[in-house]
């Protein structure tokens, strides 16, 4: 039985395929590739994204090699800043004391 951090790496090959290839090469994301993924899987940071242009400056950002694609290992970057900025905001929560209601 796969551990918990398996069946998250899975899924992450899994989610990145799902997208890669819908038009052109099925081993990378294009622009529009990358819209809808983000679009579908990661819709609440995009909602939270006051900036239109948000995905073309990420696929810009995450093309490391400037060839308009965004393969595994690129889009694997977006996913691990994305968790540590998470993990920030989780570190915050948790240092919060409780607040204690006086009747």
């Amino acid at each position: 039985m796969p551990s918990d951090l398996e069946r998250s790496m899975e899924t992450l090959i899994t989610v990145f395929y799902r997208y890669a290839g819908t038009e052109g090469d099925a081993t990378t994301l294009s622009r529009r590739e990358l819209r809808q993924l983000m679009e579908t899987e990661l819709s609440s940071f995009l909602k939270s994204q006051k900036d239109p242009a948000a995905v073309d400056k990420i696929m810009k950002d995450l093309d490391a090699n400037g060839d308009g694609q965004v393969n595994f290992e690129e889009f694997v970057a977006l996913v691990v800043g994305l968790s540590i900025a998470c993990e920030q905001i989780y570190k915050l929560h948790k240092a919060k004391p409780a607040v204690v209601k006086k009747n």
